[in-house]
């Protein structure tokens, strides 16, 4: 191993996004790349000290790989990427965000501050580790904060060499900073952040050691001839990693817990479209999809996921990889639903085997589509439901360009935002927004057991005149019945 390399390299560039656990957190995930710079100026040593700049409160820290090149290189494959690689360290990517608002997206002042760049303390040579499976953990004052491995990359270190070198020559001696896991947060003067970069699984453990800033707090104000540092409450909540650690309010979230979930498989989506239907939403049903699971219910949160007609050149750009489609089931949770927009398209597959088990694996709830389904019979031998318009044995690039997730889409001729609660029977689907789940369930409740009522009524002889719907006698004799059972 050696120190970080000497002079200092002609640029650094740092990836915006590149851990799944962190796209997670930002709820974003990116299909490619995307970069900026940071001065050569603001590299720093191990062991150093790094000022929070006077009249700021949010300096945050990203612990993340340095790759180091080893040659110079242009216009190179994703599979020589790795082989200009000279060695990687351990780096801190530090930013002040009350300067985001001024950068307006250059991260040039908020990133660019002398010492927001510690890199080290040792070089570990790339021919020495795996590039996929290497991991990185940061400290705040001993307490380990974040930690991922190479596994979770969104883009590996080949993809982003040559997509670099596609349009400027890397230099030996450049540093590319490849991104930081979740767990990313402020640091306040006085705290001591450490970050090391290791290969836990290799035979003879390789690690950086551990690269340790000290954050002391500078005397120095900005003057008035640029931008002052502003904030607001999104800027803390990013910068903190959200708003309970940023010490801000927040409002109560809609929960579907397991008891509401029991209320609501007790009551019929038929009942569910009357009660939504007196509130006004009479396009709420998901139309025209039939259930691999005749007979079982489906409760969950949505997911979404839109696809696009196919263009040759935007299914080259978007359909291979780690691309929307297998973004979107990567990150399912449990009991979520993910509904894709499909336009109605059922002349090839929106999903197959593979992917309907990932989601089942990762404890979906279900698989909506208003687009075919491949595999239809490993599908449906799967314990958790799929609802689609048909089998196909098209693959996807068919007819789709899998485009983004967790956005509005239109699924069976209605709309569906992530959130919404997705109910299904052998009736049909019906999309509840959250905000009106208890009292639609509430009333779906209280309406079922009316009309058992009513039917208890009919089935003994009695006529549906004033009794379907209640009147006032009628209603009077519920109530006693309704005393009765309770």
């Amino acid at each position: 191993m050696t120190s970080p390399a000497s002079p200092l390299p002609g640029k650094i560039v740092a990836v915006h996004l590149n851990y799944r656990s962190r796209a997670e957190q930002r709820g974003r995930t990116p299909s490619f790349p995307s970069y900026f710079f940071k001065p050569s100026s603001s590299i720093a040593a191990t062991g150093g000290t790094l000022e929070r700049p006077a009249g700021t409160e949010l300096l945050a820290f990203e612990g993340e790989i340095a790759l180091i090149l080893g040659e110079t290189v242009r216009r190179i494959s994703p599979e020589q990427g790795w082989s200009a690689i000279s060695g990687v360290t351990a780096a801190n990517d530090f930013g002040i965000y009350d300067l985001r608002t001024a950068d307006k997206g250059s991260n040039v002042r908020s990133k660019g501050g002398d010492g927001f760049t510690p890199l080290g303390p040792e070089v570990l040579p790339a021919d020495s580790v795996d590039p996929g499976a290497l991991r990185v953990r940061t400290w705040l004052n001993g307490v380990l904060v974040q930690e991922d491995t190479t596994d979770g990359l969104l883009f590996p270190f080949g993809q982003l060499v040559a997509d670099l070198s596609q349009l400027m020559t890397l230099e030996k001696g450049d540093v590319i900073l490849t991104g930081t896991p979740a767990g990313s947060s402020v640091a306040q003067p006085g705290d001591v952040v450490e970050v090391e970069v290791d290969s836990p699984s290799a035979e003879g453990s390789r690690t950086t050691g551990r690269l340790v800033t000290t954050i002391t707090q500078g005397t120095d104000a900005f003057g008035d001839f640029g931008t002052r540092p502003s904030v607001d409450d999104t800027q803390r909540e990013e910068a903190w990693g959200s708003r309970e650690e940023a010490g801000l309010a927040t409002d109560p979230a809609f929960e579907l817990t397991e008891e509401l979930t029991e209320r609501i498989n007790s009551v019929g989506t038929a009942t569910l479209s009357s009660q939504l239907r007196k509130r006004g939403l009479n396009n709420v049903s998901i139309d025209g999809l039939r259930s691999t699971k005749p007979g079982v219910r489906l409760v969950g949160r949505a997911r979404t996921l839109r696809y696009i007609p196919n263009r040759e050149d935007l299914f080259a750009s978007h359909g291979g990889g780690y691309n929307a489609q297998k973004r979107a089931f990567d990150s399912l949770q449990p009991g979520d639903v993910l509904v894709m927009e499909a336009r109605g398209e059922h002349g090839t597959g929106t999903v197959g085997d593979i992917l309907a088990l990932r989601a089942q694996v990762r404890g979906a709830a279900g698989i909506v589509t208003d687009g075919g389904v491949r595999d239809l019979a490993a599908v449906a031998a799967l314990d958790m439901p799929t609802y689609s318009a048909g089998g196909h044995p098209a693959v996807l690039g068919r007819r789709h360009v899998p485009w983004d997730v967790d956005v509005t889409v239109a699924c069976g001729g209605t709309s569906v935002q992530p959130g919404d609660v997705i109910v299904g029977d052998d009736d049909g689907l019906i999309v509840i927004p959250p905000a009106l789940v208890e009292d639609v369930v509430r009333d779906s409740i209280e309406q079922e057991r009316e009309e058992t009522f009513i039917a208890e009524q009919v089935a003994r002889g009695e006529g549906v005149d004033g009794l379907y719907p209640m009147n006032a006698d009628w209603r009077s004799r519920y109530a006693d019945w309704k005393a009765s059972r309770e």
